[in-house]
């Protein structure tokens, strides 16, 4: 079993622990990435980034995220494919165990695992993801200007992006799977005042259809009543806004997370509550969860994790 020494592991390969790998090898931590299953993260999945600073006319995800990862290596950061199977921070230097039998020991960890939109689980959203489906209506919404879209769920974060795209496009379907909305009563009010949204109350999602992007979706209304009734809706975008899950599993029973899974940082630093190791990214974020955020709370995670060091 071979062991490897770092001053700085960082968990995780999107903007976030690609941000923080540029700052802590930019402070000599010669830090060392573990980039996980899906390197880049989420906006490996997106087509489009046109809300990024420094790319005027727009970027691929996917092309953005090398652009950082080649940023971090250019500085000298360790950035390996791998999983980590299993962490331990009872006691210093921590210990993170890799699928391949390899173990690093860090003085410092930060952990920037992200967090995964919540999907339906139909077969046609994997097969217009970029191309019409979407989890993030404030990177996307643009797209959609004067046109039909629908959104997914009946709580605050669903209400909150059916009324920012109802200031963009034509028209937008809420659809609800329950009889109400479990939105707080502002936030029903708005959507229910506002003459561009449609809600569709008792309503499931089928699937999708178009030839090549999203034209519309099949909706069942009153499933299993003797009142059901399938129908179609002429859109462009599908919206997920049913929740996201954090990346949290490897860490429960070591470091301190909220009643949703997401880990709980002493702001304004990245600390959690366990000295020297920090949190960045949507792995600490149920609010923002936008690449830019993840970028900067990924410098804030390396510029605490250099100050620890310092420290001690």
């Amino acid at each position: 079993m071979a062991t490897i020494k770092t001053n700085c592991a960082i968990i995780g390969g999107g903007p976030a622990g690609y941000t923080a790998a540029i700052y802590a090898s930019r402070a000599n931590l010669a830090p060392l990435l573990i980039e996980g299953m899906q390197p880049g993260g989420q906006l490996t999945t997106t087509t489009e980034v046109e809300n990024f600073p420094g790319y005027p006319e727009g970027i691929s995800g996917p092309q953005m995220m090398e652009d950082i990862r080649l940023q971090a290596q250019r500085f000298g950061a360790d950035i390996r494919l791998g999983v980590v199977t299993s962490v331990d921070f009872s006691k210093q230097p921590y210990t993170i165990n890799l699928g391949n039998s390899e173990v690093i020991e860090a003085k410092t960890v930060i952990i920037a695992t992200g967090a995964n939109a919540r999907y339906l689980g139909l077969p046609d959203e994997q097969r217009y993801m970029g191309m019409g489906v979407s989890a993030c209506a404030t990177c996307d919404g643009f797209f959609y200007r004067n046109r039909n879209v629908a959104v997914v769920g009946g709580g605050d974060t669903a209400c909150e992006e059916a009324a920012y795209l109802a200031s963009l496009a034509n028209k937008v379907y809420l659809i609800v799977r329950k009889p109400f909305l479990r939105a707080s009563k502002v936030m029903q009010e708005r959507v229910l005042s506002n003459p561009k949204i449609e809600v569709l109350f008792n309503c499931n999602t089928i699937g999708l259809f178009g030839e090549d992007v999203v034209e519309g979706a099949k909706i069942v209304e009153n499933k299993g009543t003797g009142n059901e009734r399938e129908f179609e809706i002429q859109i462009d975008g599908f919206f997920l806004a049913i929740g996201h899950t954090p990346n949290t599993a490897l860490f429960k029973g070591q470091v301190e997370l909220d009643a949703e899974g997401y880990i709980i940082v002493k702001s304004p630093s990245t600390a959690t509550n366990i000295p020297g190791v920090f949190a960045a990214g949507d792995v600490a974020d149920p609010f923002y969860r936008q690449a830019i955020n993840a970028a900067a709370a990924g410098c804030r995670a390396a510029m605490d994790a250099d100050r620890y060091l310092i420290d001690r």
